[in-house]
């Protein structure tokens, strides 16, 4: 592996031993880069190579690299093809992979799907085996829909378990991630735990994953811990106190979920105030947070984010299904807040595809404010993830950015007729698998296929998992 904000996760092109070799990626027909390159309809991407260095940083972007006389480069056919940073998915809940459709969880109100999604979790009885298994079949179709780094926020802790048992479910998500090749940054939540014991268990996990490595991120750069309580509608000011000095301490980023349907309610209910006067109060609208959803906010409380620093995830996949509001994004963007995207968990989304929902996002856009264009959600769902997280170097395709890209196919009858490939991503056919996926340099998905693992056995090893559990 090699070290944060360079390369990541894995050994080299197609899992051989040592450290990743040089890369071409090679003939792209556009290159999205990041934000500022090129506007709808326009053709600002370039065409052409990405070159990757033998560090797995990105070397060079655009005109096609010549050949340097030397050994045999590693290459990857992008002919036909748009290139894009790997997608970052910024909210994701991976043990909820385990539980999708629910009986019950669809058309019922927030408190009632978090009473539903608690008895599921009572009955599987969560622990490190299973722990592992979702996150190994969610961070499989992760990568195989383009998503190179997923944030995971784990609020799922049996109150039995001590801190070292905590630290045995984060390492089974940790080592899932190391397994496949895919970056993670593994969120200790809560959801009504006990303060201390959560924050005793955020310690140790943070310890055990990343020791003292400068932002909570592993030197490799394919593990980051952070912390987050759920949201003031399940955790007390202690708990958002606890965690706040262990990220304080270990200088870890902080995340917690606001102003979604039953957040509003219970904030309300119980203290008489919204969520986001809350979390200000408590300290946690800062530069190091970041809060998901978002679905009721004021014009004020927009401006008390912006002005505070704070990040926003935007989570349509979630929140428009489920009937829990649509987060007003170009008004959050034009007050100067940083906007990723996320999927959230598999029992409210179904799905892990982070480019089907930023082709949503971008379609509900105007029920709430101006039509937001297929680039604006292309960018949240890389580079305004990746700035969420604390990590500059994810979410771009620049030189000495980390090279984790995606090359797209756009050649397929889906995209005929198509005039903007950069936009047809997400317009034409955002179902699609990439052709190549790569982290840090190394490939990890070849033809649209898992180089890492076989993903019929992902799927296979949790569905005998939850066998087990209904026995």
């Amino acid at each position: 592996m090699t070290p944060a904000g360079g390369g990541g996760p894995g050994a080299s092109v197609d899992g051989v031993g040592g450290a990743p070799p040089r890369l071409v990626v090679r003939g792209a027909l556009a290159i999205r880069t990041g934000p500022g390159a090129g506007s709808e309809a326009d053709d600002g991407e370039p065409g052409g190579d990405v070159v990757v260095g033998g560090d797995g940083r990105v070397v060079s972007v655009g005109p096609a690299a010549p050949s340097d006389g030397g050994a045999a480069v590693p290459e990857l056919d992008a002919t036909g093809c748009v290139v894009t940073p790997g997608l970052v998915n910024a909210h994701h809940h991976l043990l909820q992979t385990a539980f999708r459709t629910l009986p019950g969880t669809r058309g019922v109100s927030m408190r009632e799907w978090l009473a539903l999604m608690a008895a599921a979790y009572r009955r599987a009885s969560v622990d490190a085996e299973l722990v592992g298994a979702a996150a190994r079949a969610g961070l499989a179709e992760a990568l195989l829909s383009g998503v190179t780094t997923v944030a995971d926020h784990h609020l799922t802790w049996p109150a039995a378990l001590g801190p070292a048992d905590t630290v045995d479910l984060a390492r089974a998500a940790a080592g899932a991630a190391v397994d496949l090749g895919a970056r993670l940054v593994l969120v200790r939540g809560t959801a009504g735990d006990d303060p201390e014991a959560a924050a005793l268990s955020a310690d140790a996990i943070a310890v055990a994953l990343v020791g003292d490595a400068p932002g909570g991120v592993r030197a490799d750069g394919g593990v980051q811990v952070a912390v987050g309580p759920a949201g003031v509608h399940s955790d007390r000011e202690e708990t958002f106190r606890l965690l706040a000095e262990v990220a304080a301490r270990r200088g870890l980023r902080r995340r917690t979920q606001a102003n979604e349907q039953v957040d509003v309610v219970a904030a309300l209910e119980r203290y008489g105030r919204r969520p986001l006067d809350l979390l200000d109060e408590w300290g946690w609208l800062a530069p190091d947070v970041t809060v998901a959803h978002l679905c009721d906010v004021t014009s004020d409380e927009i401006s008390r984010v912006a002005a505070s620093g704070a990040h926003a995830t935007h989570a349509p996949g979630c929140d428009v299904p489920m009937g829990w509001g649509i987060a007003p994004v170009a008004r959050l963007l034009a007050a100067g807040v940083t906007v990723g995207l996320g999927t959230s968990g598999g029992g409210s989304n179904d799905a892990g595809h982070l480019l089907a929902d930023a082709r949503l996002g971008m379609q509900v856009s105007a029920l709430v404010g101006r039509q937001l264009t297929a680039r604006e959600l292309l960018d949240a769902a890389t580079t305004g993830s990746a700035d969420g997280l604390g990590r500059p170097e994810l979410g771009r395709l620049r030189p000495g950015s980390a090279a984790d890209l995606c090359v797209w196919d756009v050649g397929g009858v889906a995209d005929a007729g198509v005039a903007d490939p950069v936009a047809g991503l997400l317009w034409a056919a955002p179902g699609r698998r990439p052709r190549h996926v790569v982290v840090g340099g190394r490939v990890v998905v070849r033809d649209g296929r898992l180089v890492t693992a076989d993903e019929r056995e992902a799927a296979r090893g949790l569905s005998r998992r939850l066998a087990r559990a209904v026995a």
